[in-house]
């Protein structure tokens, strides 16, 4: 039997919502997909779920059926056209927003038993800074911050790092501004905000890359499908395609942190 390999945890996050989050971690797990990577998707915004939408998955079961302890986290998995692996949160259920730390840490335990060869699991997380979004945070081994370039965006990812670094003591956040005009002015928004952290909180973020505006990604969501496949040629499907070439080229990350960690049995084998 191959030995599981060790699988890169990545989570996907923003201050607010409606600034491209679930548009940047599906089509990051497109790009890293056709890169030859082996990726899975787990859409953990709970309330809200819209992941499947974005994929074009038809997905028969949820994580409602997990927690209810009907199906396990293997039998709600599904494939994607694209070859990437979902696992489906809810949308619309009252009770799946709202879990507890307990019941998120519950869920990144199942993900041991997970048989599936993985190379990246996304975690794409429900805006905001709720104990399931800080407890799935909390067990990956980087975290991705998307932010816009306006003040309420802004000034919520900074809210979201700040409490990522002073109550959770955690490290390894990069910036991914989204739709900007140009990669200069994204790089100006990333050292902006990094201005402000190095500051008050006495923490350097790292810069990942930056999503220019594309009207094709407009014209993606109007037909259900990911900008990667809709226009390939176009300027976002392009950064996309530089932001899962820098992925790629990180080194792992270093030891097991004390926390819960998603795929903890295959990070010990690894490290052992």
């Amino acid at each position: 039997m191959k030995k599981p390999s060790r699988t890169e945890v990545i989570g996907i996050a923003s201050g607010k919502g409606g600034v491209g989050k679930t548009t940047v971690s599906v089509n990051l797990a497109i790009a890293l997909q056709k890169a030859g990577h082996r990726v899975m998707l787990f859409d953990a915004d709970l309330g809200l779920a819209n992941s499947q939408i974005a994929l074009g998955c038809a997905c028969p079961y949820n994580l409602t059926h997990f927690m209810s302890g009907q199906k396990t986290l293997q039998e709600i998995t599904v494939t994607s056209r694209h070859g990437v692996r979902l696992i489906p949160g809810a949308s619309g259920v009252k009770e799946m927003a709202a879990l507890s730390q307990v019941q998120a840490s519950r869920i990144v335990q199942a993900f041991s038993a997970l048989e599936d060869e993985i190379d990246y699991l996304i975690v794409d997380m429900a805006a905001g800074i709720s104990p399931s979004v800080l407890a799935f945070m909390a067990a990956c081994q980087r975290r991705y911050i998307v932010v816009r370039d306006d003040p309420s965006s802004i000034a919520d990812a900074y809210g979201t790092i700040k409490v990522l670094i002073q109550d959770y003591d955690l490290n390894e956040i990069y910036i991914i501004p989204n739709a900007v005009a140009s990669q200069a002015e994204g790089q100006n928004l990333f050292r902006r905000i990094n201005q402000v952290c190095a500051q008050f909180l006495n923490y350097t973020t790292h810069y990942l890359g930056s999503i220019e505006y594309d009207d094709q990604i407009v014209a993606a969501h109007k037909k259900y499908e990911p900008v990667m496949e809709f226009a390939p040629g176009s300027n976002s499907a392009r950064d996309f395609k530089r932001l899962a070439k820098s992925i790629a080229q990180m080194p792992p990350t270093g030891t097991i942190s004390g926390g819960m960690q998603f795929f903890v049995e295959r990070l010990v084998r690894f490290q052992a």
